[in-house]
């Protein structure tokens, strides 16, 4: 399971250092794509191919999921560490999370997230903000 928040910066060459804590649980070979609030999405083997599952099982005839598989799928690439922990980024996806230098690294149970570090102050400031609704929400869902 991942959890946490840590910061890193990414070299020159695209490459960031993936935290020690996650490295096990991330395996050898991992997928990293787009992910939601544009940040990058990055998955252990085994959790890919339970979400890549229920994606291909999503009805062509919906537009929604047409244009939700396309945007998952046409980002993903496959990656690994190397010997010192760090991944390289693709640079369409780093362009798309904008990761430029600072990066923030979070874990989410299942998957990890890559956020530039003032898209992730940004975020968890407009959070931050509405905690108690989101936490009222949660509530309904039984959480």
């Amino acid at each position: 399971m991942f959890m946490g928040e840590y910061q890193h910066s990414m070299d020159a060459k695209g490459r960031v250092i993936i935290p020690a804590k996650f490295r096990e649980s991330l395996g050898e070979k991992f997928v990293a794509t787009r992910g939601l609030d544009n940040c990058l999405f990055v998955y252990p083997m085994h959790e890919w191919s339970i979400l890549e599952k229920k994606l291909t099982s999503l009805p062509l005839t919906s537009k929604n999921a047409r244009t939700f598989v396309r945007f998952f799928f046409s980002g993903a690439t496959e990656s690994d560490l190397d010997k010192q922990g760090r991944v390289s980024i693709p640079a369409n996806l780093r362009n798309y999370a904008d990761l430029e230098k600072d990066i923030v690294i979070i874990g989410l149970a299942n998957r990890i997230e890559l956020w530039a570090k003032e898209r992730w102050d940004t975020y968890l400031d407009s959070a931050e903000d509405s905690y108690e609704d989101i936490a009222a929400a949660m509530e309904e869902l039984g959480i």
